[in-house]
């Protein structure tokens, strides 16, 4: 099944969950599934670009309206309100916007209603056909036999269905090679342990699960051909990804190991610089709790000063290659993703 779609209201995977029970929740109102965004039941960049398209739809349909006007500045509100969640991911903005322009071509209730549902289901569609696409071109780099290091998640859990980095994985799996995958914890959240790890085992895809501080150990026992990892934003200089990423793609260009990057084009905003990007700071519980929603386990001193950033910044120069829906990316790419995604 999906990891996001409509059915009435905008129901979802709650990642949260994950891997202790599987569960879809319903949000029905615009408040519940930006709560969800924030909490990370529902996360990943081409997840959250659905998220947001879905939210305007939303946000058209929780309330009943009589004039046109009225649902039409509901909705700008509820657009800004979704965007306020998530700084990082870009996705998350284009999402909104693009289906918030469409709700405004509208000329009546139902018609706004109408065109934002239709444009909100086009774009998560639209999401499943890039990823094949992109699986399609990344397995063309995967060897038969290869092991594949990847970190955080970036399966079907974080995108709409099939994934980035992780479809590429299963593409190749598809064609018939035999790949394996070790697999990052990912502090502090553990989105590799917790969601990489449980997708692939679904998937009868052969994983191991590693701590985050093993990637060098592992890579310095020549037990990983190619690290593929997915991104939130892709500026002109740096890919943004989950906080770590830049240590896995410093270790890997130090022992020769290819790094790639798997994300739709989407994911680039081409018009900016690595200084320009705000990068999403999360709570303190989530270093000082073992588990965040009981709190019961400390496992750090509950006044200890915390820096807690989920992303970081690894510049353009560790990456081998960029994995896009239009194709493979190489260096020099001031001038080739220009050319290949039309920026």
């Amino acid at each position: 099944m999906r990891t996001i779609f409509w059915d009435g209201c905008v129901k979802l995977i709650d990642q949260t969950l994950l891997p202790d029970r599987f569960e879809v929740m319903e949000c029905r109102k615009v408040e519940e599934l930006a709560e969800a965004i924030k909490r990370l039941a529902v996360r990943g960049a081409p997840a959250l670009e659905a998220a947001g398209g879905y939210g305007i739809a939303l946000a058209a349909h929780e309330h009943d309206f009589s004039k046109v006007e009225e649902l039409k500045e509901h909705i700008k509100k509820a657009a800004e309100y979704l965007a306020s969640t998530r700084p990082t991911a870009v996705n998350l903005f284009y999402g909104i916007d693009r289906v918030l322009r469409a709700a405004m071509e509208g000329k009546s209730v139902k018609e706004v209603r109408q065109l934002a549902l239709n444009e909100a289901e086009r774009l998560a569609n639209e999401d499943v056909e890039r990823n094949k696409l992109m699986g399609k071109h990344g397995a063309k780099l995967l060897k038969d036999g290869f092991t594949v290091l990847t970190y955080c998640n970036t399966g079907r859990l974080a995108t709409v269905d099939w994934g980035t980095a992780l479809g590429v994985v299963r593409s190749a799996v598809e064609e018939g090679k035999r790949i394996k995958v070790i697999a990052c914890e990912t502090r502090p959240l553990n989105q590799g342990s917790r969601l990489t790890a449980w997708e692939l085992m679904q998937d009868g895809i052969d994983v191991t699960l590693i701590t985050d501080s093993m990637v060098g150990m592992v890579m310095q026992k020549g037990m990983v051909d190619c690290v593929i990892v997915g991104a939130d934003r892709i500026v002109r200089d740096a890919v943004f990804n989950k906080i770590g990423t830049y240590t896995v793609a410093v270790l890997a260009k130090e022992h020769g190991i290819p790094f790639y990057v798997a994300a739709p084009a989407t994911t680039f905003d081409w018009g900016r610089e690595a200084k320009d990007v705000v990068i999403e700071e999360r709570s303190r519980e989530e270093l000082i709790y073992c588990n965040i929603k009981c709190r019961q386990t400390l496992i750090a001193p509950p006044n200890v000063k915390v820096y807690n950033p989920a992303f970081d910044s690894t510049p353009l120069r560790y990456v081998t290659a960029l994995i896009t829906e239009r194709g493979v990316i190489y260096p020099p790419y001031d001038e080739n993703i220009p050319k290949v995604l039309g920026f």
